[in-house]
């Protein structure tokens, strides 16, 4: 059984601790470290292997979408956006989507949607995951607003 290191960016102590806890009560996942900022996380990168990002949004200094575009175009490393902003109807779900996110999750959700959580990190990790179709029309949307928009 080959472990799954995911790497866990949130500015808050608090919620990259009940990420551990939720990840690490599967036995296959395994956290390979933990940043708060942006800038921390590519410090880890440099030093750490991972096979899953996890990225809050909001984030001081740089955005978790701004870092999500620089490290769609640096890194193959799968990344599961987790935030409220990216729950089910948010705008902002679907732009992180179409930005390369390979998931999103909203964190408010890690304890009660325990076992979901872990299935999209495992699935992003094995590069498995997959948009259901409410995603995939956001997506579809949102790619046909910005053509709109050009």
């Amino acid at each position: 059984m080959r472990l799954v290191r995911v790497l866990v960016v949130d500015d808050s102590v608090t919620i990259r601790a009940m990420m551990r806890q939720v990840l690490e009560s599967d036995p296959e996942i395994r956290i390979a470290g933990m940043a708060g900022s942006a800038d921390e996380a590519e410090r880890l990168l440099d030093e750490t292997l991972v096979d899953v990002i996890t990225l809050d949004v909001e984030m001081p200094g740089r955005s978790g979408l701004d870092y999500l575009q620089d490290l769609r175009r640096r890194r193959p490393t799968p990344v599961i956006m987790l935030s409220s902003y990216t729950a089910r109807g948010e705008e902002m779900r679907a732009e992180a989507l179409l930005m390369g996110a390979a998931a999103c999750f909203n964190k408010a959700n890690a304890m009660r949607e325990r076992e979901k959580l872990i299935r999209l990190v495992k699935d992003a990790a094995h590069r498995e995951s997959r948009l259901d179709r409410e995603d995939v029309a956001a997506v579809a949307a949102a790619a046909a607003a910005l053509r709109a928009a050009e």
